[in-house]
């Protein structure tokens, strides 16, 4: 019996001081280092990087090599991180991402599937090569409109890996539930074509029959493989295909268009939100867009039909607020009628103009149009020029100044550049992120915030707030997924928007910014995907039993590497 005692203490006393990495059979180290040190042990090297595309490539191999410790670091480092995992460094990641892929021998969530125009008739089988098998949420691209790179063809895999970081990091979507895809169709990009390190077809971009059948067999054998409640999110198609596709599929599976729709509700909640500096309520802005392509037109289409769900007008009364300038100029009757071929989705911003109104300068249509928002989606930079800024600040107090093209390179101008023309009174919000700008006190022209507005703002420094996607699409995507939702509606999209702008408080909007902090961001997921959610089980989309408590619920199912 001693004996016995004495051989079971040994074992107790020798297993503690093995620790389960250190085990002497596994051949790792003695000590057992919590996750939350190896995430800053992360950090403190990504930090020792001299480049932003260097911390990129460093994520990469993290992610490549201890998933868990990946989203670990950028869980708790979110508003560092991020910039890194997605934009603006993506953008650079894409233009070298043959350079950087690692021909791995397998598809793997670090490095995505490609489906290109050979599968055709066999997509089914392609998929069946991804190791995950419980696939919940798609990110696909065909690669033809990156950010504002243009087309990237195959190299364009960086987007929906990145998405996806950013659906598991910032919701709490299981890593194991999510698969990055590019359709691959070629590409018009000559330096792509003759890059001996290409990885993708070394072909022109298919726009046939082709394409559509491609994209048709993946949709259907999603469907078949992961069921009617998988989400698809479309990604960075180009114009000619993002509107079609989206409109060929939104009524019949689980899907949306991020670059139409999940912009439009992100820019929807900093308009909303604006209204405790400027004091105006969304159906008293004039809208004018730089840009009419998909974020431009997905914006204007989801703020007229927040304006009609709150006045009760009809949708083509709210869009007679709204204005679009695309690469010709002022988009209007005009135009339409004198034989030009507008593309379909701008049609509805035809409005009537006068003979005399200029249809070319954004400068002349800033004075004709006397808009309260001047929202930047051209991927064109310089193009809010001082004197247009200036022009918005002198027919406004609080201009609402939206640069929002991706990447930072592409953006109409900077926050220092909007806060500096407009005297420190614009509301600013940009799609990539920048640094808070300290404004000289001779720059200064008035207070900050209307009379009819709460919140004032008597610093000299403007925090500008970054329009992210990512405060949206995960937390609408986890609400999907959670309810077993079959489809994705555009009250969604509307849900997610009013939901975030409750979120911004008065601390951020005395600061200039109508975005919650990074930091704050699954907390934001949870309550949108709550509220998306509810409207699943309202709309009759639901194919989960609705628990008693829909937000414990959903925050039980969220993935944490530090408590698996």
């Amino acid at each position: 019996m001693k004996i016995a005692l004495k051989l079971a203490l040994l074992c107790s006393l020798a297993a503690n001081i093995q620790g389960s990495p250190g085990n002497p059979s596994t051949g790792l180290p003695s000590s057992s280092i919590p996750l939350k040190i190896q995430a800053n042990r992360v950090l403190s090297n990504l930090r020792e990087k001299s480049s932003d595309l260097e911390k990129y490539v460093y994520l990469r191999t993290i992610a490549e090599s201890n998933e868990d410790l990946y989203f670990a670091t950028l869980i708790s480092n979110v508003a560092e991180v991020m910039p890194i995992v997605y934009t603006p460094t993506v953008g650079q990641a894409c233009q070298k991402f043959s350079q950087i892929y690692t021909s791995p021998l397998t598809p793997s969530r670090s490095n995505g599937l490609f489906v290109n125009l050979s599968d055709l008739g066999s997509v089914s089988s392609v998929l069946d090569s991804y190791p995950s098998k419980d696939v919940k949420c798609i990110v696909v691209t065909d690669g033809e409109r990156i950010l504002g790179l243009g087309d990237q063809g195959a190299n364009g895999m960086g987007i929906p890996i990145g998405k996806l970081a950013l659906y598991c990091a910032c919701a709490g979507i299981d890593p194991k539930n999510v698969l990055p895809i590019v359709v691959d169709v070629g590409t018009n990009n000559e330096g792509n074509l003759k890059d001996e390190h290409y990885i993708g077809l070394r072909r022109k971009r298919e726009r046939g029959e082709k394409y559509d059948l491609l994209i048709e067999e993946l949709v259907e054998s999603v469907k078949e493989k992961y069921g009617e409640s998988c989400l698809i999110q479309f990604e960075d198609f180009g114009n000619s295909n993002a509107f079609r596709v989206l409109e060929k599929y939104q009524n019949t599976a689980c899907c949306f268009n991020d670059d139409i729709q999940g912009t439009a509700s992100v820019v929807l909640a900093g308009i909303i939100a604006s209204k405790g500096i400027t004091g105006m309520d969304l159906k008293d802005h004039r809208f004018l867009f730089l840009g009419a392509g998909e974020a431009g037109v997905g914006i204007a289409n989801l703020i007229a039909y927040a304006i009609s769900d709150e006045t009760g007008c009809s949708i083509d009364e709210a869009r007679k607020q709204i204005h679009l300038v695309d690469s010709k100029g002022l988009v209007c009757e005009a135009r339409a009628k004198s034989g030009e071929k507008l593309a379909h989705h701008k049609l509805p911003y035809t409005h009537p103009a006068s003979t005399d109104l200029p249809t070319t300068s954004l400068l002349d249509c800033v004075n004709s149009l006397n808009p309260t928002a001047l929202i930047g989606v051209s991927a064109i930079p310089n193009t809010f020029t001082q004197e247009v800024v200036e022009q918005m600040a002198n027919n406004h107090a609080n201009p609402l100044i939206f640069a929002l093209s991706n990447p930072t390179s592409k953006a109409e101008c900077t926050a220092e550049q909007a806060y500096n023309w407009s005297g420190g009174r614009c509301v600013f919000a940009s799609g990539s992120p920048f640094a808070k700008v300290e404004l000289s006190k001779d720059v200064i022209q008035t207070t900050f915030g209307t009379k009819n507005a709460p919140y004032r703002h008597k610093s000299n420094v403007r925090v500008p707030g970054q329009g992210n996607n990512a405060y949206v699409f995960p937390g609408i995507g986890l609400g999907i997924i959670a309810s077993g939702a079959t489809r994705v509606s555009d009250k969604d999209m509307l849900i997610a928007a009013r939901t975030l702008a409750k979120e911004v408080k008065s601390t951020d909007l005395s600061s200039g910014s109508v975005y919650p902090p990074l930091s704050q961001i699954r907390d934001v997921s949870l309550k949108i995907a709550t509220k998306v959610a509810e409207n699943a089980y309202e709309e009759g989309t639901a194919t989960v039993e609705r628990p008693k408590n829909l937000q414990s619920y959903i925050q039980s199912t969220m993935y944490d590497p530090e408590k698996k």
